[in-house]
């Protein structure tokens, strides 16, 4: 390949720099707004980049009332609990259906497959969840969405992949299925299974639309819920806390918004090294 030229590396320099000012921008925006006092906001008119007097009243008032808390340890135990039920459950069914020797497995696969292709809809979904008594308990923010066969074919590709040496050569030391799993496949598999884990969990902390549905009960409310309610409804947390709100409203917003956006950015990180050793495996080969 020829070597790129000036006006090449130039080109690609500005486009990439454009690209991180329009994602830094409104990102910089929300934190810079969460941390504004009234006096900042009315000065910058609305939004601000860097508040002159930086304050965290914002933080105190919707950590003080307990909603947006509370939320946020529901949000987290749904996301840990799912994501992983969710891992147990694709592993499982990836390295079965990986195994060419299951019978039936082409049939759980194609019924998996058919998933993708067709959905249900809200209606029958509702039905189901209330008919199996999950209506308005934390299980119906988990267990519609246990499987995802987009993962599960990813894995699925990836397992059949390993060298079957690695297999004849644990059953010839006496192993079972559950021992090659748990000692062979999975420590070759961490790199697929980090990305999977990371999207099942980004799944899980970012549904709002189960919640909406499945959940009558405002106090078990994820915090995607108390985000969309109070922020994108544009409703007042001053209800929801104790004792008066001295932060100005789109500031107490902007710091909701921070809250649910930083797990996820704090996490994303450490993984993003796997990306696309993981999915570009599990998802190529085969």
């Amino acid at each position: 390949m020829e070597r790129p030229t000036r006006i090449g590396l130039a080109a690609k320099g500005l486009a990439l720099t454009l690209v991180v000012a329009a994602v830094a921008y409104p990102l910089l925006g929300v934190i810079g707004t969460s941390f504004a006092s009234q006096s900042d906001i009315i000065r910058s008119a609305g939004l601000v980049l860097w508040p002159d007097h930086p304050t965290l009243d914002a933080y105190r008032t919707i950590f003080t009332g307990g909603v947006v808390t509370r939320a946020l340890l529901v949000s987290i135990g749904v996301t840990v609990v799912g994501t992983g039920c969710a891992l147990l459950l694709t592993i499982g069914m990836a390295y079965g259906l990986s195994r060419r020797d299951v019978v039936g497995s082409r049939v759980i696969l194609m019924t998996a497959l058919f998933t993708m292709l067709f959905n249900p809809g809200v209606i029958p979904n509702f039905l189901l969840v209330n008919e199996l008594g999950l209506y308005d308990t934390f299980a119906a923010l988990v267990m519609p969405t246990l499987v995802s066969a987009f993962n599960l074919v990813v894995l699925r590709s990836f397992f059949m992949n390993l060298p079957e040496e690695l297999y004849d050569a644990a059953r010839v030391d006496g192993a079972g299925d559950l021992r090659i799993l748990l000692q062979v496949v999975l420590p070759l598999s961490k790199a697929v299974i980090a990305v999977v884990s990371l999207f099942y969990a980004v799944t899980y902390w970012n549904a709002f639309f189960n919640a909406m549905l499945y959940l009558g009960d405002s106090e078990k409310w994820p915090l995607t819920m108390v985000l969309r309610t109070f922020v994108l409804q544009g409703q007042s947390l001053d209800s929801a806390v104790a004792g008066e709100s001295v932060a100005p409203q789109q500031s107490v917003q902007m710091a909701v918004l921070v809250v649910a956006v930083l797990p996820i950015l704090c996490v994303y990180p450490f993984l993003q090294r796997y990306f696309t050793k993981g999915v570009l495996t599990g998802a190529i080969k085969g």
